[in-house]
């Protein structure tokens, strides 16, 4: 049991996997006066400092939502200020990822992104490859409509290969086909911004996820916030449709 600053966390029941959807960036550009772009880079310190609280806490697995497929459809200029930032945040954490350990993973259809964002990404992956600590993995040019259709696909295309027959499909089978398979599902996901939706994000992989919802703007959320949310999460009771006694007498 560790407590900071007035938030009791417990070491034994820390999530093991926490997904984020960091919201807010324009906004807090705006109250600032500031072009919609400035809140994007301030958003970059954001991320460093939330991996390296999540790194500090033992959390093993966070998923940022970086870019969604419907990001795209943003004015051009700002688009392409997301790219360029995702190429130097990512080069130039790359040093503290190697020495703290962070394994960095990407999910989404990533061939979408300019070529120079690809091959920086593809660097940070195989040079990170070998950490054995926390998995960040990036949500970057996805949506979950877009990956369950792709789920679709490719169990579609078993069936009609023969590899695969209509009965023996289930919901792990579904689960197998995602760009997640490898990763457990969120235990916890996180949203700042004020905005109480899931926007696309992670759908079939929430079902039993904790959801907190905070009006905190992603360039304002850091170590702290992270901390708080952790705490809330702690103090729910996690029943996956079981009734609380039945809890209480495992």
């Amino acid at each position: 049991m560790t407590t900071d600053c007035n938030i009791t966390i417990d070491s034994a029941r820390i999530p093991e996997h926490v997904a984020i959807i960091m919201d807010g960036n324009g906004r807090w550009a705006k109250a600032k006066g500031q072009e919609r772009t400035c809140g994007h880079e301030q958003g970059v310190t954001s991320v460093r400092n939330v991996i390296r609280e999540a790194n500090a806490l033992g959390i093993k697995y966070l998923t940022l939502y970086a870019f969604s497929t419907e990001n795209w459809n943003r004015p051009q200029h700002e688009v392409d200020v997301l790219m360029s930032l995702i190429v130097m945040a990512m080069s130039r954490e790359l040093p503290e990822m190697l020495e703290n350990n962070v394994q960095m993973r990407i999910i989404g259809d990533i061939s979408r992104l300019p070529e120079d964002a690809r091959n920086t990404l593809d660097q940070c992956v195989a040079a990170t490859a070998h950490c054995t600590g926390l998995r960040m993995i990036l949500a970057l040019s996805y949506s979950s409509r877009w990956e369950i259709t792709e789920a679709v696909r490719s169990i579609s295309a078993k069936v009609a290969k023969g590899e695969l027959d209509v009965s023996d499909i289930d919901d792990n089978t579904v689960s197998q086909h995602l760009t997640t398979a490898e990763f457990p599902d969120p235990d916890l996901l996180i949203r700042t911004g004020g905005d109480i939706r899931v926007s696309n994000y992670l759908l079939w992989q929430i079902a039993y996820s904790e959801l907190y919802f905070t009006p905190t703007l992603w360039p304002d959320f850091d170590g702290k916030s992270l901390r708080e949310a952790v705490a809330e999460y702690q103090k729910r009771e996690r029943r996956y449709g079981r009734i609380s006694e039945q809890l209480t007498n495992q």
